[in-house]
């Protein structure tokens, strides 16, 4: 297992080009752990590769990532030996995108820019997090999400590009990956989520 500070220093020297995103990728790490601990959730949003990757994302969290997650204190304690066995330490990620049925009837009978932000309100609390993927952080329908998680009291993470678009203002942390082209930045944006992943995991769980 590695501490959060092992996985942060192997990030970079992978991934050179993201010494300029270390502010911004630890505050994103510390806002997903106080959010955490606290009993928040995290909510993603994003289009087509970027909707891939909140599955993605939400993958590493609800289940084991790099290491071992037991379920043993309360009030996991209240489960049966058997349960507490074959479950796994779990982090509650919910990828918007996955919603396909409510999604489609949002855009197809009301307003399609508004889709995700429909989710974020009907499921996010004050104290959640909403991380939201554009790769040119110009995405309406992610733009309107953030929108309305701000109004609600979520706080908002965003993963783009060099630019960071229009979404660069409207988040309390924006990640800008050094790339422009769409396919370059997607390929940062995984090293950089799967960091933040077992960051996270590395703290909550036990190797800080």
């Amino acid at each position: 297992m590695s501490s959060a500070e092992e996985i942060f220093h192997d990030l970079l020297v992978s991934y050179p080009p993201l010494e300029q995103c270390v502010a911004d990728i630890a505050a994103a790490s510390d806002a997903l752990v106080r959010c955490f601990r606290s009993g928040g959730k995290l909510l993603l949003c994003g289009n087509g590769g970027s909707a891939a990757d909140t599955e993605h994302i939400a993958a590493e969290l609800l289940k084991e990532f790099r290491q071992r997650r037991a379920v043993e204190s309360p009030p996991e304690a209240s489960l049966s030996r058997e349960l507490r066995d074959h479950l796994q330490g779990a982090l509650p990620a919910i990828p918007l995108p996955s919603f396909v049925a409510p999604l489609t009837a949002f855009a197809n009978d009301c307003f399609p820019e508004y889709a995700f932000a429909q989710l974020v309100f009907a499921l996010g609390r004050q104290g959640d997090l909403l991380l939201s993927l554009s790769t040119s952080g110009n995405s309406a329908n992610v733009l309107r999400a953030n929108e309305t998680a701000k109004a609600l009291g979520l706080g908002v993470i965003g993963l783009s590009g060099e630019d960071g678009g229009k979404m660069a203002s409207g988040c309390d942390i924006c990640i800008r990956v050094p790339e422009r082209e769409t396919y370059r930045i997607q390929e940062l944006h995984l090293p950089v989520y799967h960091a933040l992943c077992a960051m996270v995991e590395s703290i909550i769980f036990g190797c800080g």
